[in-house]
């Protein structure tokens, strides 16, 4: 199921780069980002900038540009 991540993370970036959320239904999809647990899944999307929402009983995973999480200050 992780072989599949790669390309689900180069949609939601493409998606990401033109409008400010995407919303992550289709069952397959859904499949390998469920298959994470939350703090995995809150990881994931802050390594690439993003914030990550489930919705409507597992049904619906958001994702949203995060700036906080982009725009950290080097340390």
């Amino acid at each position: 199921m992780r072989e599949h991540l790669p390309a689900l993370t180069a949609k939601i970036s493409a998606a990401l780069a033109v409008k400010p959320e995407v919303f992550i239904t289709h069952p397959a999809e859904l499949r390998i980002i469920s298959s994470m647990p939350d703090d995995e899944l809150r990881k994931f999307a802050a390594e690439h900038g993003w914030r990550a929402v489930r919705r409507i009983g597992g049904r619906q995973i958001e994702f949203y540009n995060d700036a906080t999480e982009k725009y950290l200050p080097l340390p």
